[in-house]
């Protein structure tokens, strides 16, 4: 069989994750320190993975709804109008095996070969990848370090075509930990109010954000609500991500559409994942600023330990990533991380793993404890002054 001939092209040609490279490079090196993976490192609140526990002890394991158990979705309306103000039914819900799968019905659902997806970049890898699977055109927008690494109103103006289908928002933003406040928000809004063109707001960051102003929806902006998908989820908010559990909210029609191409394609998410997701959303909020407050001081620290070394770090209020300029090293972002994981033993990520404008960075996650980001810090700055000498 000749293999090459068969497969599709599509497929053939989209570009290997870039974040799974290092990350199994790194699994096979002893004593190496990994800071490359956006998984946090505590455990699944005891109620949570209690609520799971008693699922199976029931024998609470059959398929559920397409769109999942109601208890469930209407329990994802109660926390979404407790926490952000955004309010849905029941029925503009679908629960999904993690957000990225919720990110994947979105652009199906919308987007047909030659359309045109807006996504702003460095972000979240899967984006493009499932664009040209649907035969989409993605149309990068690169953020800049000067900005925030935030999308403005002009970069978007620019960027929209009569072919614009969807804009995808990655907010809070991996891997530059840059949010979008209302003030930012509300140029974008005005620009897509009174157009045909769909917003995928990929909010699985949304309670991970620090100071004093919460996270706020573009979703909950006049106009706005009636042409976004919300896609959240379980994995960062509540240290969830192996029991892959997230979720859509958006306009009736759109979920009905979204729904019927996971009906297809998963049938449902994981029962026992659904039943542990129920007293997630009743539970653990205090779970939830615990993390967080953790988080932030881990932020903190690698921040002021990077800036300190000369690797320049714009303070990230969002997720749990840094994305320091490697350009004072002369290095390129790949090699850069290629050296220092085979000299130092530490595994960090290319900026380039998010998008040709992630040239000149590294993304550094902070879901891992002080001791092992102190031990890492110790060996990057080793790094560094080797380089000088």
């Amino acid at each position: 069989m000749e293999y090459e001939k068969l497969m599709a092209t599509a497929a053939k040609e989209m570009r290997p994750s870039g974040i799974r490279k290092f990350f199994d490079i790194a699994a096979e090196m002893k004593d190496c320190i990994s800071l490359g993976v956006g998984e946090p490192d505590f455990k699944t609140p005891w109620a949570v993975r209690d609520a799971g526990i008693t699922s199976l002890e029931k024998g609470k394991t059959w398929y559920t709804s397409n769109a999942g158990l109601k208890e469930l979705r209407e329990e994802i309306c109660r926390y979404l109008s407790r926490r952000f103000s955004l309010e849905y039914e029941q029925k503009e819900t679908l629960v999904t095996v993690g957000g990225s799968e919720a990110i994947d019905l979105c652009i199906r659902a919308f987007v047909n070969p030659g359309d045109e997806v807006i996504i702003p970049e460095p972000c979240y890898v899967s984006y493009l990848p499932i664009t040209t699977l649907t035969g989409g055109v993605p149309v990068p927008v690169p953020l800049l370090a000067e900005n925030k690494f935030k999308l403005t109103a002009e970069q978007l103006k620019a960027a929209i075509t009569p072919k614009t289908k969807l804009l995808i928002m990655p907010f809070p933003c991996n891997p530059t930990g840059a949010i979008m406040r209302r003030e930012d928000l509300e140029p974008i809004a005005e620009v897509l109010r009174g157009t045909d063109i769909m917003v995928l707001s990929d909010e699985i960051y949304a309670e991970l954000t620090y100071g004093d102003m919460r996270h706020v929806s573009i979703a909950a902006l006049d106009g706005m609500r009636e042409r976004t998908v919300l896609v959240q989820g379980f994995s960062k908010a509540y240290a969830m991500t192996g029991w892959r559990l997230g979720y859509a909210c958006a306009p009736e029609p759109v979920i009905k559409l979204m729904t019927k191409i996971h009906q297809s394609a998963i049938m449902c998410a994981p029962s026992t994942s659904q039943y542990a997701g129920i007293v997630a959303l009743k539970t653990c909020d205090a779970d939830i600023e615990k993390m967080r407050t953790e988080y932030d001081a881990r932020r903190r620290f690698l921040v002021k330990g990077l800036n300190k070394m000369g690797l320049t770090c714009f303070e990230p209020e969002g997720a749990f990533y840094v994305f320091p300029s490697i350009q004072s090293t002369g290095l390129s972002s790949d090699e850069f991380c290629k050296r220092l994981l085979y000299d130092k033993k530490v595994a960090v990520i290319p900026g380039t793993a998010f998008g040709d404008s992630g040239e000149g960075f590294i993304r550094i996650s902070y879901s891992y404890s002080i001791a092992h980001l102190s031990e890492a810090m110790h060996r990057i700055e080793q790094f560094l002054t080797e380089l000088k000498a």
